[in-house]
């Protein structure tokens, strides 16, 4: 840590006596041990306190009815969230009630304010009762939803594992039916990491579009207000009351942007859940054709001062460090505002925080960057980007989290490749602005979720998207899950396989093109199987596209030298595009193989004839 680093280094002149900063590191190792202390015999009080479930699943830290306004007299249409309850995160000010930030250091040194929120005001205005605070990460740092003082939420969708963080309360609200919607805020992914391993909906609207007054900041430009949701139609209803009429963006012709790197970052136990998402957004109605893209690559040619912060790479590696880049811009301009806004109350009252929470607050209280601008400038140009990229019709499709999550309880920490990936996920969003929807897909396992992307400003439109394509994604996923049976038996094929097969009866059906795309998908799930590039050679040759099937032949016989079928291929494509002796050479080493393949043997005596 920035801090140990700095005292330690003051170590070199002087005695221990004579030397103040060597007392204040002494102080400080001696405070870890007893924040370890304290962490331990809470945890330990806590489940020998515990003779089954929590609690209201130990979502909430505090328990209030906040009644709505009254209906309006008939004939007046009912308000839009009549006989809905909601709950909120612990830093959203509640009038007579003091916030408490996730930590009773932070409860202990506040007053209650003299005003609610005004986004959870909107919502009672509306009809909308709140029954209660949740329990959230301390200070808004954190993603495992685990709290040192309040405990951690259970997970109504996985019990054994960790509920996500940092508004893990509202989420598990939502989740065990204790509440029909609730509020968090998402500054890096705190509302759409816990949907995801919760199973839930969640919207995380544009940067400035719902008021956020009223909330206690971690970092004022990247803070929105977020609410989890089970119905499609209740998460839209809460954007209709949340949202400004101006919020709307798409047009009716919507097209599907397949961030194919993200997807294979992701840690899936196989291919199939990539599989089933795009078979999902494919078969859409009223969509444009899907449309694929590396957009770490894009992100690298189009966000310029991203450059700054990439790592060194080779071009096949530099949408990955564009990625990372992406990620450790929105982690420091994160610490930056953190530390303008509570390093002062950090240093006066010391509060007691968890591991984890701890190093990430003495980071941000620690933090130095020479150009805080250039921050700032990334901000702005990778919202551009994406405005350029997404226009009014385009959905950049891509995973929430990383895969699987922690068990409660656990010894472990969440590992760095699993919070690099997570990071890069929800930082575009995050440090662009731009709207997302998180969509559980209930038919998968390992918490995985699908996370639609919009341009900035484009609000109501994605939450009406989510609303009329649910339930089909949800059918299609299930459909694409499906175990394909012959007489009974179920036949477990890898999603690629499965792509194979749909390939092979569109080339039987001369559908050529279609028989190269569904070979397409196939390799971009598996790239390293012969038979996929060998199959989209023979479609290349019906289509006349001789260089394209003699570039798969390649990548075939690199991975099988003896595929003969390769060979055979590729010597047709050589003999037709004329060039006679390599051809002649293929189907040698074809009949070498084969020694009597007829295909081969006619060829080798056409071109002997050919080359006289």
């Amino acid at each position: 840590m920035a801090s140990s680093g700095q005292s330690g280094g003051a170590g070199g002149g002087g005695t221990i006596v004579s030397n103040p900063r060597v007392w204040i590191v002494a102080g400080i190792a001696v405070a870890g041990v007893i924040v370890l202390a304290e962490a331990a015999r809470r945890r330990r009080r806590w489940l020998r306190g515990k003779s089954g479930m929590p609690p209201d699943a130990g979502a909430f830290c505090d328990r209030f009815e906040l009644s709505p306004s009254p209906q309006p007299p008939p004939p007046a249409a009912p308000h839009l969230l009549s006989g809905l309850n909601f709950a909120a995160s612990d830093n959203f000010e509640i009038e007579g009630y003091v916030a408490g930030f996730g930590n009773p250091d932070w409860k202990r040194t506040h007053e209650a304010p003299r005003h609610t929120s005004v986004a959870v005001t909107m919502l009672q205005k509306q009809g909308g009762t709140c029954v209660g605070r949740t329990v959230m990460d301390e200070l808004g740092f954190g993603v495992t939803g685990e709290n040192l003082h309040y405990g951690t939420p259970i997970n109504p969708a996985s019990p054994s594992l960790v509920p996500g963080g940092s508004c893990s309360g509202s989420a598990v609200s939502v989740a065990a039916q204790l509440a029909d919607f609730a509020l968090g805020t998402d500054t890096i992914g705190d509302v759409r990491i816990p949907a995801s391993f919760c199973g839930l909906l969640c919207f995380r609207p544009s940067y400035g579009v719902v008021p956020t007054l009223g909330t206690i900041a971690n970092s004022q430009s990247l803070d929105t207000i977020g609410w989890f949701a089970r119905d499609p139609s209740v998460l839209r209803r809460v954007g209709e009351v949340l949202l400004p009429a101006t919020a709307g963006g798409l047009k009716q012709t919507r097209q599907f942007v397949f961030a194919d790197d993200c997807f294979q970052l992701l840690k899936a136990s196989n291919q199939k859940t990539v599989h089933a998402i795009k078979n999902a957004v494919k078969t859409l109605p009223g969509y444009q054709p899907l449309k694929h893209i590396n957009i770490g690559q894009y992100l690298y040619s189009n966000v310029p001062s991203l450059k700054e912060f990439c790592e060194p790479a080779t071009t096949l590696q530099e949408g990955v460090s564009a990625l990372k880049a992406v990620s450790t811009v929105m982690l420091l301009l994160q610490r930056y505002e953190f530390k303008a806004s509570h390093e002062s109350w950090v240093n006066t009252v010391k509060p007691k925080l968890g591991l984890d929470i701890s190093t990430r607050v003495l980071r941000a209280v620690n933090f130095a960057h020479d150009n805080i601008k250039s921050l700032y400038a990334i901000r702005n140009e990778l919202r551009a980007a994406l405005k350029n990229l997404l226009k009014d019709t385009g959905i950049l499709v891509l995973p929430t989290t990383a895969g699987y999550p922690l068990k409660r309880n656990s010894k472990e920490r969440l590992s760095s490749g699993f919070e690099d990936r997570m990071y890069k996920f929800v930082g575009i969003a995050a440090l662009s602005g731009c709207c997302e929807v998180t969509i559980p897909l209930a038919n998968l396992d390992h918490n995985v979720s699908l996370s639609f992307v919009a341009a900035h400003g484009s609000d109501k439109t994605l939450l009406r998207t989510t609303l009329d394509t649910y339930s089909l994604i949800q059918e299609q996923v299930g459909l694409a899950m499906a175990p394909v049976t012959n007489g009974g038996v179920d036949i477990d094929f890898d999603a690629s396989e499965l792509l194979k097969e749909k390939g092979n009866s569109a080339f039987k059906g001369k559908q050529w093109s279609k028989a190269v795309e569904f070979y397409s998908e196939a390799i971009s799930l598996s790239d390293a199987n012969a038979t996929y590039y060998c199959n989209r050679a023979a479609a290349y040759l019906e289509l006349g596209r001789f260089k394209q099937a003699e570039a798969d032949c390649d990548r075939a016989l690199l991975l099988d030298r003896k595929n003969v079928k390769a060979y055979l291929r590729r010597g047709f494509a050589r003999e037709v595009t004329l060039n006679y002796k390599e051809a002649l050479q293929d189907f040698r080493h074809a009949l070498a193989l084969e020694p009597q393949n007829k295909t081969a043997l006619a060829a080798e005596r056409r071109l002997q004839k050919l080359l006289k």
